[in-house]
């Protein structure tokens, strides 16, 4: 079945229209919400009902909105107009002292403080970044693990190396000292038998009793 179409225009039925007026604001909001997470846009938006009631919705706050659009506007009106020198520090300075706000807000807000006027949607994404924050922890973490394991694998295959040659060093001096020991033995023996067969001949008087 085919939907039909309808007609862009004004409302007649007040009961009507005041339907169509909630559903449609909810559908515009929602896109401006998916728009403001897909594309990583800041996004500003305000309704007044037609008895003056206001809805807005704003990513990621309305008055970092509104300071970018009025920095906007005053851009593309001075756009010819080079702004003196002082005046464009002004404006740098006012509109990093802005940032640094909005980012130590983020900060606290990121610390479980400040949430009192947060929104569904900006809990959300703090939650979000606090998910991502601590995956890239814990990643770092394995990390650093991985690192420590590393280097004392390498300490105990050079500990094990140097020990290694320790031994064999030590098995070349033990090798050494019983050579050394067995000459010793063998002259000892050649000594004591070389007096014991003393045969030589002595000539002379015989010593007076």
């Amino acid at each position: 079945m085919v939907r039909q179409k309808i007609e862009i225009k004004k409302i007649e039925n007040l009961t009507a229209r005041q339907v169509t007026f909630s559903k449609r604001r909810r559908g515009v909001f929602k896109k401006a919400k998916e728009l403001s997470t897909l594309c990583d846009v800041d996004v500003g938006l305000v309704v007044f009902s037609a008895t003056g009631k206001l809805f807005h919705y704003a990513s990621p706050s309305m008055e970092g909105v509104i300071a970018k659009h009025n920095m906007y506007s005053e851009s593309v009106e001075n756009e010819h107009q080079p702004l003196p020198t002082v005046q464009r520090e002004s404006v740098t300075c006012a509109a990093l002292t802005k940032e640094l706000a909005d980012k130590s807000q983020e900060l606290r807000q990121l610390k479980g403080e400040d949430l009192e006027e947060v929104g569904m949607a900006e809990l959300i994404k703090l939650e979000k970044l606090i998910e991502g924050g601590l995956r890239r922890v814990a990643r770092k973490k394995v990390e650093i693990l991985m690192e420590q394991v590393n280097l004392l694998k390498k300490q105990e295959a050079k500990l094990m190396e140097e020990n290694s040659e320790l031994k064999q060093r030590s098995e070349i001096v033990h090798s050494s000292e019983s050579v050394t020991s067995g000459c010793c033995m063998l002259l000892d023996n050649l000594r004591d038998n070389h007096k014991i067969s003393d045969t030589t001949l002595k000539l002379g008087l015989p010593f007076p009793n």
